[in-house]
């Protein structure tokens, strides 16, 4: 039987005909907007010119005729549904308000300038002793983040393997004919990708953590962690490869447990015994051969490795070898971790994953009153208004940018970084990281020449006025360049220095604001001058010689003397300064010193021609502002740019006053902190080929 259907219920008529009607009236207006946006544009023939329901052109006179029903239909709606018409109405005023607005912001405020003057003061908070710091920290963890990812993604192939196996196996018997072996290649070489990034994850880790600080690494935390994961990749081993596998895993836990047992007291002879090297025979320059009992047991697993790689006709190497590596590099990396953890530390990494796992909602209540204690703090401190001021201040024109841009989404950028996995978007962001830093490395190395014995008045006969007149200054500078990198440590008389740059990021950015809220940020961030009462100025006139009388306590006593001596200055310029506040703590200034030439122990004659400006950092400043006119200083640089110049310009790398009394101001030597990037890199190379080769080989690498 068929069924009828029934007419809507008169209820639900009346319910959907207001919901009818609005959606009408929308299309009517959203139609007549159309039309009212291109009537001055075209005509009402072109935008009205439609086939008729024969298919052909309508008239002119019909054109006018639908023109003008429209018209009144719209006026009709208008009048019938006037809230909505208001509605609609508010809605794109106010859209039409926001983006007039936004682009008047955007013309007041110089978004350029700020997004620049934002940009240097964080450039120049930068130093490269933060990016020594920061970068070997962030490719280890990211590294490490890396292979538990890809030790996850082993696991998981693992049961795809077998999977595969099962599936062959079944296939077989169907089809006899079937090449099971050239299946088997094809999938294992298919799925070896996880295990590539593993390996190239290992090498970042190996690299990074002889540079990191070991202060900000928990070794202790990270060697269960490590235990955890060789177990892991352990068990996702196949089983075919399973007797291979476990004698390979007892000789290395055997052989690090050897090598560990040099850490056990000097008394317990027996025991390291075992971790003895009882000769060692050199191979080269840089490698040596350690004769001892975890050699044995290495190469003996080497030959277990070899082992597992000939399996069916040396497709063990992709089925059993590789998948073995993610287990070995584990252990090896967690006997690493081992010997930079203490036992304090693992007692305290055992009780917290104890914790961890049966005590969770205690911690993460403990630690959430942990972070309500310190966040009071920062706001009794006004820290955290510091942080909220610099993150409007910074959002501002990343916001008009954005918003004036909405078509950009930030979400949109970094799923396409992202939709490929996050191994691949961690090794590469680590590859950018260390393929700068070796630019840099390699700029800051160069081509240098140490220990020059070149003497300043060689240099003068050479590069100085004596060439000029016989052989002119331009030849004289191409013959000077050969002299390029050449370190030298000359003396000479301190003739003046003077600020020749000051970087000010803050005070830039302060003086772009109007003056009320320039006033209350110079306080928030910067030092109120002081009060300057008798007392303060009784102590500014102590002298460094009153202070340094006493000279157990002079060490002790340097920065009060700094103190009350900076405290000096300011009172003098306080009733000259228009502000309460200033922020020149984070001044960085650039100095030029200019040294003149000595000869037979006495100063040339006035001669400019001869002297040297030696261009000096911000870490300069104590010694070179308590230099007087006159004083004999020893300093070193390195020869570049206008060689054979008037008044070259050098870097200055060291400086030491020869004749100055001595002060706790003046100090002794200040010296220009230089890392050796040589040394730094041989030291990771050899701490890396003693991770893969040691205790069979041993690099002997120096810098």
């Amino acid at each position: 039987m068929h069924k009828v259907l029934s007419p809507p219920h008169p209820q639900m008529a009346a319910r959907s005909q207001p919901r009818l009607r609005a959606l009408h009236f929308s299309i009517v207006v959203t139609s007549t907007r159309l039309r009212w946006s291109h009537q001055d544009a075209r005509s009402p023939t072109k935008v009205l010119g439609v086939l008729g329901p024969s298919g052909m052109m309508l008239d002119t006179k019909q054109t006018g005729a639908i023109k003008k029903a429209m018209d009144m239909k719209s006026r009709l709606m208008i009048l019938q549904y006037p809230f909505h018409a208001i509605v609609e109405m508010k809605e794109h005023l106010v859209d039409w308000a926001s983006r007039a607005g936004v682009q008047w912001l955007s013309t007041i405020i110089p978004t350029q300038h700020v997004n620049a003057l934002i940009f240097f003061f964080i450039i120049s908070s930068l130093t490269v002793d933060l990016f020594a710091f920061v970068i070997p920290l962030l490719v280890f963890y990211l590294s490490f983040i890396s292979m538990i990812i890809c030790t996850l993604r082993v696991f998981k192939s693992s049961k795809t393997w077998e999977n595969f196996s099962a599936l062959t196996c079944l296939l077989t018997r169907f089809e006899p004919g079937l090449d099971v072996e050239q299946a088997e290649t094809n999938f294992g070489w298919n799925n070896l990708e996880p295990y590539l990034y593993f390996i190239v994850s290992v090498f970042f880790v190996i690299f990074s953590f002889p540079v990191a600080d070991k202060g900000w690494i928990p070794c202790s935390e990270l060697s269960t962690v490590a235990i955890f994961f060789t177990a892991v990749s352990y068990k996702s081993l196949s089983p075919t490869a399973a007797t291979y596998a476990r004698r390979a895993m007892v000789i290395e836990v055997a052989s690090s447990l050897c090598c560990l047992t040099q850490f056990l007291p000097e008394n317990m002879t027996a025991l390291r015994f075992l971790g003895r090297t009882f000769t060692t025979v050199p191979l080269g320059e840089s490698v040596v051969l350690k004769l001892s009992l975890p050699c044995l047991l290495y190469v003996y697993l080497f030959y277990l490795f070899f082992s597992m790689a000939r399996m069916r006709g040396f497709r063990g190497t992709y089925c059993f070898l590789v998948p073995y590596l993610v287990c070995f590099m584990w252990c090896e990396f967690s006997v690493v971790l081992l010997q930079s953890s203490s036992a304090v530390g693992l007692i305290r990494t055992c009780v917290a994953y104890f914790l961890f796992l049966f005590a969770l909602p205690v911690l993460a209540f403990g630690l959430a009153i942990m972070l309500f204690i310190q966040l009071f703090k920062w706001f009794l401190e006004l820290e955290l208004t510091k942080m909220i001021v610099t993150l409007v201040v910074c959002a501002i024109p990343v916001t008009l940018r954005l918003w004036t841009r909405f078509s950009m989404s930030i979400l949109d950028v970094f799923r396409s970084l992202t939709h490929r996995g996050p191994v691949k978007l961690i090794l590469l962001c680590i590859s950018m990281v260390i393929l700068f830093f070796s630019v840099y490395v390699y700029h800051a190395e160069g081509q240098k020449v140490y220990n020059s014995t070149l003497t300043w008045n060689q240099y003068s006969q050479a590069c100085g006025p004596p060439a000029w007149e016989t052989k002119g200054m331009a030849q004289t500078q191409i013959f000077c360049s050969h002299l390029h990198g050449h370190r030298i440590t000359w003396a000479g008389r301190f003739k003046h220095v003077r600020v020749a740059e000051t970087e000010n990021g803050a005070q830039a950015v302060i003086n772009m604001l109007p003056v009320f809220m320039g006033d209350w940020l110079r306080c928030l961030y910067g030092e109120t001058y002081p009060k300057c009462e008798p007392k303060n100025a009784t102590a500014a006139n102590l002298t460094a010689a009153d202070l340094a009388a006493s000279s157990a306590s002079a060490t002790v006593l340097l920065p009060m003397l700094l103190r009350m001596q900076e405290e000096e200055e300011l009172c003098q310029i306080k009733a000259l300064a228009k502000h309460t506040c200033h922020v020149k703590r984070f001044d960085s200034y650039r100095f030029e010193v200019t040294v003149g030439m000595i000869r037979d122990g006495s100063l040339v004659a006035e001669d400019p021609a001869r002297d040297i400006i030696l261009m000096a950092s911000n870490e300069f400043k104590q010694v070179l502002l308590n230099l007087n006119p006159g004083n004999m200083v020893e300093f070193s640089t390195k020869l570049e740019g206008r060689l054979g110049a008037r008044a070259p310009a050098f870097e200055l790398k060291a400086i030491h006053c020869l004749d100055c009394v001595s002060s706790v101001l003046t100090g002794g030597r200040q010296v220009k902190i230089e890392r050796d990037w040589r040394r730094t890199t041989m030291r990771a190379l050899k701490f890396a080929f003693d991770f893969f080769f040691s205790p069979f080989l041993s690099a002997k690498i120096t810098g």
